[in-house]
């Protein structure tokens, strides 16, 4: 779903692309700080990119594992790892739906803005996945587009048109697009998706009406449905990067 990042100039371009209208850097600050990471904390970032979030968490934190399914993603992440210096982030190709942990339990999740990349049945298989990689205790960070169910149509048009104005038609357009044929879904869902995955809900924002933050606490463990249930997770894997 969304762009294709096994193309290697949508991945070169990614981290122009999106500091048109995002600040990057701010948000990893953000998360990483609502986490409550430390020195000795264990995270994985789901839906890695370009690794942006992946190389602030390494920098405070023991051991980060970087997920994607493009393995072109990876690569870029990988280098710019190299680049800066960083050897405690473990680079693992996968997605919401494929992804198996073979480490231990970890203190913190994150993931940015890639969520919406999966339908609201495979949302719920996915969080449940990603609660068993979750010590009892740790804690989620969703950023992601998610809207408020007040005023929907009125926030969204008016998302589109400040970002037309800040990156021009194209962007209006690709934002446009990822409202019709993407899976972003209302906030009151996803915090019953959460909460059926055995997360209680710390923290919710949902910025304009459009951009929800969740900072969520691993209250129990969730209850594994049959893999019957989801017969061909591969064909429904997340594209781990917006």
């Amino acid at each position: 779903m969304g762009t294709d990042y096994d193309d290697p100039a949508q991945v070169e371009a990614y981290d122009t692309r999106h500091a048109q209208f995002r600040d990057i850097d701010a948000e990893c600050s953000e998360t990483l700080d609502r986490l409550g990471v430390t020195p000795q904390s264990a995270l994985i970032e789901m839906g890695t990119g370009t690794g942006t979030l992946a190389i602030h968490a390494a920098r405070r934190c023991a051991t980060v594992y970087a997920i994607d399914v493009s393995r072109q993603m990876l690569e870029f992440a990988r280098q710019k790892a190299v680049g800066a210096g960083l050897g405690n982030i473990v680079f693992c190709h996968g997605g919401f739906l494929t992804y198996d942990h073979a480490y231990g339990p970890v203190d913190a999740m994150a993931t940015g803005m890639a969520f919406h990349h999966l339908p609201d049945f495979w949302k719920g298989i996915a969080l449940r996945r990603m609660n068993n990689m979750l010590k009892l205790g740790g804690q989620l960070y969703i950023n992601d587009v998610i809207f408020e169910d007040t005023n929907v149509a009125a926030n969204i048009s008016r998302w589109i048109t400040h970002l037309a104005e800040i990156g021009g038609t194209k962007l209006g357009d690709e934002v446009a697009t990822h409202v019709r044929e993407e899976y972003s879904t209302f906030d009151w869902i996803m915090d019953g998706l959460l909460t059926r995955a055995g997360f209680k809900i710390q923290s919710k924002e949902i910025l304009e009406g459009v951009i929800g933050k969740y900072l969520c606490v691993k209250e129990s463990e969730a209850a594994q449905p049959s893999p019957a249930a989801y017969p061909d997770r591969r064909a429904n894997a997340s594209s781990g990067s917006a």
